[in-house]
Order: structure tokens, then C-alpha cells, then sequence
């Protein structure tokens, strides 16, 4: 693939990198991937080849997804990562086959590796967001989207529900984990950290400077 008007933004839980993508796509008239755009082909993906991403689709129970032990979650979580980055490449590559694309700059909030983006283009396409690991623990029910908050309905619901949000709680932890932050920042990638009192236009600008754009 053609990417030198592809810029990529990774990173941690909480750290603005769906607010940046869309307004950097909006201030420069161009392409908006945003978090989770692999979600317009998962009805079409096939559950033996792609078993993680299908798990929440084909679930049964809502209840048995957050019955799960912290071990068990976090090793769904890498694999979920891993198909991830096949279905985003692949719509990827679809865009930017659409000839309306080929002189618009695509702006993408990625699950794609960071491996995989040393390899696929160069250290100014590619941002790391990073907030404080601390932060997607205990704000992760504050949050108003409806994903959020059915999994907080479900835990509610439980026989004990103060056990059912503290193992939860372990998962978020594990996720949001020190070593995950360090492998992140110490990427090879330029970083911005969350600044609560930095406005968007002005991470925007960060962005930027970063991309050379």
C-alpha cells in the first residue's frame, strides 16, 4: 500500500486519540478511521477464522463475557488485537483503492501493531497517546457510552455484584498495565501525554508538528 498520506494514532485507554483523529480529519478535509473500524466487517467474518473478534457477536450470554478471570481476558485481548490488525489492513487497503481517497490524507485510530507499523511506514506517520494507566481503572464506568454501561447494567446484575465489578476491575488493571504504558512510550514513536489542561486545537497543532502537515 501507498501510505504517505496515511497517519496513524495508537496508544493507551482515555488518552484522546478518537477526539484527535476526528478533528485533524475534519481540519484537513480528510479520511477519519476511527477507533474500532474493523467493527463494519464483523458480521461478514468467519467465526473459525477470526474466533476472538466473532466472540462478542456470536455470545450467548453477556453475562459469561464478564465471568471471565483476568487471565482469560487479557489473553482474549491480545488475540482480539491480532485479527484486528488483518480486518483494519484489509479495509484499509480498501480505501485507499477509492480513486475519490488517493489525494486525501486518511487519519486512523489503529489496533495495528506497533511491529507492524515500523514496518509498514515511517516514524512520523504514527503517534503514541498515552494517559495515565491509573485513569482507565477508575474512570472506566464515568464514561456515558452505551458499551460502558451495559457492561456496568451486567455487573450489577450479578448474585455479587461488588465481586463481579472488583474482578473487572483486576482485568482493567491488567490491561492498563506499566509494562503495556512502557512498551508504548518507549515505541521508537513520538508520544503526546494527556493534558487536561491542553485544549484539542492545541493537540491538534502537537499533531501536527509531529506528522509535518
Amino acid at each position: 500500500m501507498e501510505l504517505s498520506n496515511v497517519y496513524f494514532v495508537i496508544g493507551s485507554a482515555y488518552a484522546g486519540k478518537s477526539t484527535l483523529v476526528a478533528n485533524l480529519a475534519k481540519k484537513h478535509d480528510g479520511i477519519e478511521l476511527n477507533e474500532n473500524y474493523h467493527d463494519e466487517k464483523l458480521s461478514e467474518l468467519d467465526s473459525k477464522e477470526f474466533p476472538n473478534l466473532t466472540y462478542t457477536r456470536d455470545i450467548k450470554d453477556w453475562h459469561d463475557f464478564i465471568r471471565r478471570t483476568p487471565d482469560e481476558y487479557v489473553r482474549w485481548i491480545n488475540d482480539v488485537k491480532k485479527e484486528c490488525e488483518i480486518v483494519e489492513l484489509g479495509i484499509l487497503e480498501e480505501v485507499l483503492s477509492d480513486p475519490k481517497v488517493k489525494s486525501k490524507k486518511v487519519f486512523v485510530d489503529t489496533n495495528i501493531s506497533i511491529d507492524t507499523l515500523h514496518r509498514l511506514t515511517d516514524e512520523d506517520h504514527v503517534i503514541v497517546m498515552l494517559s495515565d494507566p491509573s485513569i482507565s481503572v477508575s474512570r472506566f464506568f464515568d464514561r456515558p457510552d452505551p458499551e460502558k454501561q451495559f457492561l456496568y447494567q451486567l455487573m450489577l446484575e450479578e448474585p455479587d455484584p461488588q465481586a463481579a465489578l472488583d474482578n473487572y476491575r483486576k482485568i482493567l488493571t491488567r490491561i492498563n498495565s506499566k509494562e503495556n504504558y512502557d512498551k508504548l512510550e518507549n515505541s521508537g514513536f513520538k508520544v503526546i501525554y494527556r493534558d487536561e489542561n491542553r485544549s484539542e486545537d492545541e493537540t491538534v497543532k502537537l499533531a501536527e508538528e509531529i506528522f509535518g502537515i
